[in-house]
């Protein structure tokens, strides 16, 4: 995929050029419905299509008191983008000057910048701009005079349900896994960065490895089976989510996946976790004979999916 950071770069992206514009937490069903919808017309078009987000996430900067949990991360979500078949993404650096851009003057220098603009698509109710005064209304009138036509997509319900990120953040919150998996159309999973910890789990003789992930949301504190993408690569593991109250711990909430019988080395990896099954809550053990051997039953009840 060919990431770029200034709207310039969409001057490179063969033509006709359609973009498809949003925030995308979650990538979920109504989310692929419009890149889809972007893809399909750059295959009619015999162009390429683009994806037009944000980092940060525009909430930590207009609600920064109120800002929820990301469902994908920036890295996260453009590595969905690519599986879908998006090649090209223009990231745009989220800030309070930015924010204050008003949408008629974002549309014109989107426009300007990506000379072979065609098409842009955007989810029905989408708004954008200083005060979030842009929206359909505002395309449908502009593209005419800039040379671009607009494509808004309908949102996408689910058994009567409306899909939207904050249903699934709060599915996630709640631990409530099966409706997570419903709305997104796959299983909710996290994406992290392999770093150093303590080497506990090693000592016990189930290494462990420590995920900081990209501010997102976690499923409640337990163990679960999950299925860790390295790369290409789809392994089957046990995850613990918690404070690690049988051993010294600061209250940082953290994220460890063992892998049984793989032992490369991680560390400054990206790594996927998708959550199978939740198998147990977390819990303080007598000593960490008790907690190795609990950790043995664990695996066995996960059956290393």
């Amino acid at each position: 995929m060919e990431i770029f950071e200034t709207m310039d770069g969409l001057a490179s992206a063969a033509g006709p050029l359609t973009v498809a514009a949003g925030v995308f937490d979650g990538m979920h069903y109504g989310h692929r419905a419009v890149l889809r919808a972007a893809l399909d017309a750059a295959r009619a078009d015999g162009g390429s299509a683009a994806a037009l987000t944000f980092d940060p996430h525009p909430s930590k900067i207009l609600r920064p008191d109120r800002a929820s949990r990301l469902l994908t991360s920036t890295p996260h979500k453009l590595a969905l983008m690519r599986e879908m078949g998006i090649r090209h993404a223009l990231v745009i650096r989220f800030d309070h000057e930015f924010a204050e851009l008003e949408a008629e003057e974002f549309l014109r220098r989107l426009a300007s910048s990506a000379r072979s603009l065609r098409r842009i698509c955007v989810g029905c109710g989408w708004h954008f701009g200083r005060a979030r005064l842009g929206d359909g209304a505002l395309l449908r009138a502009l593209g005419p005079v800039l040379g671009f036509e607009t494509a808004e997509v309908e949102p996408v319900a689910i058994c009567g349900t409306v899909v939207s990120s904050t249903l699934i953040r709060r599915a996630v919150e709640a631990g409530d896994l099966d409706t997570a998996e419903h709305l997104l159309g796959r299983r909710y999973s996290v994406l992290g960065t392999v770093r150093h910890g303590a080497g506990l789990g090693h000592k016990l003789g189930f290494p462990t490895a420590n995920l900081a992930a990209h501010n997102e949301q976690f499923p409640p504190d337990g163990v679960y089976a999950v299925r860790v993408r390295i790369g290409d690569s789809h392994l089957p593991g046990v995850a613990n989510i918690g404070t690690r109250p049988t051993v010294k711990s600061h209250g940082e909430r953290l994220l460890e996946v063992h892998l049984p019988n793989f032992h490369a080395d991680l560390y400054h990896r990206d790594l996927e976790a998708e959550f199978v099954r939740f198998i147990r809550p977390e819990k303080k053990f007598a000593d960490t004979d008790s907690l190795r051997d609990q950790i043995a039953r664990d695996i066995a009840s996960a059956h290393i999916v």
